[in-house]
């Protein structure tokens, strides 16, 4: 039986399987896929609890000897086997699906694991603990929906927070829910029971160093060439996620050219700032963005993006870290390099 994350709680409640794997990458959704299935084993008495990890020499004898072996202390036990990132061969394959054909359904295996592809998704053990229990696969948020799961996380806790400060939340983790979860422990603490603030979110997010992108934007808005393209080339040498810095610079250039367009429509900057809520911190800084960088520039802009967006999806043979240098320069007042596309 394959379920989604929100619907393993119903299941639970209906009947606990005496096989569960937990699949995926999102680390929070597993832990607490995980935790649960726990808490539900203790509910029924099931208290002793055997964790098998899987390194390399693993002994996959233990599997059988542990499914096999009577407690001391109870009539049922949890084995929980931890694949990790190890890859399953013919061999472990064999064991877990003999483990499977032994046992008699009183123990409880928990299977935790990476993401599986699809070829895994349709191999002889997982289809065989898919027929003998549940299987849940943990996929990623997708970033348009991580604004309601960060809401819905703050619900549950009690918390409410401005939209505003739900969207830059949800900009800053950059799709981290375990530091989505870490922010917002963080953020009930400082707000008791009052509403969350994007000035607070800014003000208490802000301080990590993986947030540094958000500097480096600060510094091109100021005009500050060198030290924003210092920043962009110390995060890429560090690791960092060019394509979730392509997603803040864009959102920054997007507010700027649509402030833009208001501006040359007659509009008082003050309100053409105001209508885009940019917080009065930082109303001087696209000021002077505004008046060196007109809606043509911002167009080209965007347009480099777009060409940027390409690249980093392999959509062409651009280089894209050349590419989002020169976005960041031009931003900050640069000269703009167009090579032929």
């Amino acid at each position: 039986m394959k379920l989604r994350p929100e619907q393993l709680a119903a299941q639970l409640n209906k009947n606990l399987a005496s096989v569960y794997l937990v699949c995926g990458d999102e680390l929070l959704i597993t832990q607490e896929c995980c935790d649960t299935i726990r808490q539900y084993c203790r509910k029924q008495g099931i208290h002793e609890r055997e964790v098998l990890n899987v390194e390399r020499g693993f002994d996959w004898g233990q599997l059988i000897d542990s499914g096999q072996s009577m407690s001391l202390f109870a009539d049922r036990k949890l084995i929980e086997l931890r694949l990790g990132s190890s890859k399953m061969d013919q061999k472990s394959s064999a064991i877990l699906q003999e483990y499977l054909q032994l046992s008699d359904g009183s123990n409880i295996l928990l299977v935790s694991c990476g993401k599986l592809d699809s070829r895994s998704m349709n191999s002889k053990w997982v289809k065989a603990l898919d027929a003998a229990g549940v299987v849940i696969q943990v996929w990623p948020v997708e970033r348009q929906h991580l604004g309601n799961w960060i809401m819905q996380r703050m619900r549950s806790m009690n918390l409410t927070a401005e939209p505003d400060a739900v969207q830059l939340l949800a900009d800053r983790v950059e799709g981290n829910l375990l530091a989505a979860d870490q922010e917002i422990a963080k953020l009930k603490i400082l707000v008791g029971d009052h509403a969350i603030t994007a000035e607070l979110v800014a003000s208490a997010v802000a301080s990590s160093a993986r947030y540094d992108v958000f500097k480096l934007i600060d510094a091109a808005l100021a005009g500050q060439a060198g030290n924003a393209l210092q920043m962009l080339n110390s995060l890429l040498a560090e690791g960092g996620e060019d394509i979730a810095m392509l997603g803040a610079i864009v959102r920054e250039i997007r507010g700027l050219y649509a402030c833009a367009q208001l501006v040359e429509q007659g509009q008082n900057i003050d309100k053409a700032l105001d209508s885009q809520r940019v917080w009065d911190k930082r109303k001087g800084l696209y000021k002077n963005t505004l008046r060196r960088l007109k809606t043509r520039q911002l167009g080209a802009l965007l347009q480099l993006a777009t060409r940027i967006d390409a690249a980093q999806k392999g959509q062409s043979d651009e280089n894209a870290k050349l590419l989002l240098s020169n976005l960041v320069s031009a931003l900050a007042g640069q000269r703009l390099i167009t090579p032929a596309t």
